[in-house]
């Protein structure tokens, strides 16, 4: 078949290898310049950063046999280890490797920072939630779910881990997509609840060896090039003015809505019904000193706005080079730049045992991901015959993450024979 896929993002990279793999004419669309959608590298003034700090953890399954698939060696481009959630003076909490549930015990159990009463009630919740198969009222929040556990585990432990998974504050954040994200990363199986941190710069995770396995094998690469219209002919689909016997429609949610509108104005709404959350990068760069793990958990609150601070020495080779994540940063963005570099200044000098830093760079996604919110209706993949939409927002059960992109892509691939 004759396939075209529009956009070059995470999931329409898995699309174009599955449909290439899978014998089909393949023919890529994407209107930026280089392939990543928003997980890619951007050159600005001379420095090369990522569009965020992205992360990946063992459950990611899907993408990291996606990037083998393309040459990519996980091993070299990825950092593991267990699940760490500390800050500067070691305190929080560390996951012991082996077995995830008892893994999870032990380093409950091993967190000297929450009182016997505090870790119990974690441990008696986790419980819970396990015996009902990690499943809740769509309707309720994760604040709702979490209610009853002590409010230091919810300042420390629940919060910021529902913002750096959902991108959405717990108290709007659907419960039954956070359980599942638990239940997928703290007790799938081994290694599932790694930190998996990037040791290149996001090209080399998997547009850059994507891009040139598809040229490898002679998929069509249109970079810099919009798709302007889409309408059906017969049972074939035009993307322009050429004829395709499939498509899948792997941009942004508004992008794919503008396209269909003509033929599904139903999904259309649906898609453009979507709410969003932003995501702050903030780049500071001081003297070269290695924080004491690549990754820390920083207090956040009013006058603190990052979540977590990522080490480019230790992690790329970049000394001196730091990024502060601001995840929900609706509230930061309509005080502007200059407010959220003073504050995440001050937050690092207060927090960090490192000397004065320098701004460097602050990067915003302002659509960064959907708002997960209960009872969120998404839109569906398949739009019509032959014609699929892929993306972090397609209904499923997961978040806007890399994982959820790259099995829309896949799912879409496969639907399309």
């Amino acid at each position: 078949m004759k396939v075209a896929v529009v956009g070059g993002g995470w999931s329409g990279l898995a699309s174009a290898v599955a449909l290439t793999r899978a014998g089909h004419d393949v023919t890529l669309h994407e209107m930026a310049a280089r392939l990543g959608g928003r997980a890619r590298r951007v050159d600005s003034d001379g420095l090369t950063l990522d569009n965020g700090q992205h992360i990946l953890i063992g459950a990611y399954t899907s993408t990291l046999a996606l990037m083998r698939s393309v040459g990519v060696d996980v091993t070299q481009v990825l950092q593991r280890s267990p699940l760490q959630l500390t800050d500067a003076q070691g305190h929080g909490l560390r996951l012991p490797a082996g077995a995830p549930m008892p893994a999870f015990l032990r380093g409950v159990l091993a967190h000297r920072g929450w009182s016997w009463t505090e870790r119990l009630s974690l441990l008696a919740a986790a419980s819970r939630w396990a015996v009902q198969g990690f499943e809740c009222d769509e309707a309720l929040s994760v604040a709702a779910l979490t209610r009853r556990l002590p409010a230091r585990l919810r300042d420390e432990l629940i919060d910021p881990l529902c913002v750096a998974a959902l991108n959405t504050p717990a108290a709007q954040a659907s419960a039954r997509v956070f359980l599942r994200v638990l239940k997928d990363a703290l007790f799938s199986g081994p290694g599932s609840a790694d930190l998996l941190l990037p040791s290149r710069h996001l090209d080399d995770l998997l547009p850059g060896p994507a891009q040139a396995w598809l040229e490898q094998h002679g998929t069509r690469l249109r970079l810099g090039c919009r798709t302007m219209q889409l309408r059906p002919e017969g049972s074939r689909w035009m993307l322009d003015d050429e004829p395709f016997d499939g498509v899948v429609l792997a941009t942004t949610a508004l992008e794919a809505a503008r396209l269909v509108e003509p033929v599904a104005p139903a999904w259309a709404a649906q898609a453009r019904a979507l709410r969003y959350e932003p995501i702050v990068t903030v780049y500071l760069r001081g003297e070269p000193a290695a924080l004491p793990f690549p990754m820390l958990a920083l207090r956040s609150d009013d006058a603190a706005p990052a979540q977590f601070v990522f080490d480019h020495g230790s992690l790329r080779g970049e000394p001196g080079l730091l990024a502060f994540v601001i995840s929900g940063a609706a509230p930061w963005l309509e005080r502007g730049n200059g407010a959220i570099l003073e504050a995440v200044q001050a937050q690092a000098a207060s927090q960090l045992p490192l000397g004065k830093l320098q701004p460097c760079r602050v990067l915003t996604e302002k659509r960064a991901t959907f708002a997960c919110i209960p009872g969120l209706r998404r839109p569906v993949s398949k739009i019509a015959p032959g014609l699929f939409a892929a993306g972090d927002y397609i209904a499923g059960p997961y978040p806007a993450t890399l994982e959820g992109a790259v099995r829309s892509g896949l799912e879409a691939a496969a639907a399309i024979g």
